[in-house]
């Protein structure tokens, strides 16, 4: 039987969400919106499907109210997202939530943190964030893979991604065909975030490890194109940005054991791998490229068709893993 779910912000992957919930037999009876365009309009008409009789709203207690599992998808940061996650948890609503920051949220905010889980703890739900990256490609499925060594001695997991075959908004946080300099200094403003979750997933993969990192260090940088470059009906000129490129690392003393890298920039080859270097053998995984929104949508209703069996509180992808990895 489906889950009867609400959707919390109808942008891009909020209709995405909303799509996909449809056609993998659940009902969207609800969803919370602050676009005056959209509001009092058939959710089903703005998702991109047939009418199904329910309205937008602003309201959230109105959204919410006949919902098993809210489906949130608002923005990248904690602190902006958390009076949303909070009054869906206490209307007693479990939350699956593509908030970035949320994936590991103990490193960022730990004291938002520990309040959004004792709330969920209070009111008998289960919170979490989670995502094609992070939340999976980078750290739950180099997790899954590392479960088969025996002994590991580091973990690598690289995306890379034509940034060209993304959404507009994706696009424009990179900055893409911006003068260098102009970029480097929007990313320092915070008018252009760039990727969002090294860091994360660098935990999300020390946990499943029971590992407690001495240091976790994060980075990126614009991507410059040496000359014209042209993708999907975008074209970079020579010296401007074509992408974003970032890292994050964890390290045991002076020693690293884990490397996130992340590539997406105009023209660039699409693959995923994951190397873990174990002390009898290593593995090595490398796919074709995994399209990010409908990668997101598929994790966030997998987990949320899982959560009943969860414990309350506010969870990570690791607390979902049945294992323990073998990096010591």
């Amino acid at each position: 039987m489906g889950l009867k779910l609400a959707l919390y912000g109808l942008g891009e992957i909020g209709r995405l969400l909303g799509r996909v919930a449809v056609l993998r037999g659940h009902e969207v009876v609800g969803a919370v919106d602050i676009n005056p365009q959209i509001i009092g309009e058939d959710v089903g008409e703005v998702v991109g499907l047939e009418r199904i009789g329910v309205k937008v709203t602003a309201n959230v207690e109105e959204a919410l109210r006949n919902s098993e599992i809210v489906l949130h998808a608002t923005s990248s940061y904690l602190p902006q997202v958390y009076p949303q996650l909070l009054e869906a948890v206490k209307l007693g609503k479990s939350v699956v939530s593509t908030c970035e920051t949320l994936s590991y949220p103990f490193h960022r905010y730990p004291v938002l943190a520990r309040k959004l889980d004792e709330a969920a703890r209070t009111y008998g739900v289960s919170v979490i964030g989670t995502g094609i990256n992070p939340g999976f490609l980078l750290d739950t499925l180099a997790s899954v893979l590392a479960a088969s060594v025996p002994t590991i001695k580091k973990i690598r997991a690289r995306r890379s991604l034509d940034a060209a075959k993304r959404r507009s908004s994706c696009i424009k946080k990179i900055g893409v065909g911006l003068d260098p300099s102009e970029y480097g200094e929007k990313l320092k403003r915070g008018e252009y975030s760039g990727h969002v979750g090294y860091a994360e997933s660098v935990y999300l993969i020390a946990d499943a490890a029971g590992l407690n990192p001495s240091k976790v260090v994060e980075g990126q940088e614009p991507v410059i194109a040496e000359e014209r470059v042209e993708s999907g009906g975008i074209i970079v000129e020579a010296g401007k940005v074509s992408g974003i490129r970032g890292f994050g690392a964890g390290f045991v003393g002076d020693e690293e054991r884990i490397r996130v890298e992340f590539e997406a920039s105009v023209g660039a080859e699409e693959y995923e791998e994951i190397i873990v270097e174990g002390g009898d053998y290593s593995v090595k995984w490398r796919s074709s490229g995994t399209p990010g929104d409908l990668g997101t949508a598929s994790i966030m209703l997998s987990v949320a068709e899982r959560l009943e069996y969860a414990p309350y509180g506010l969870l990570t992808m690791s607390d979902l893993l049945p294992f323990r990895i073998g990096l010591r």
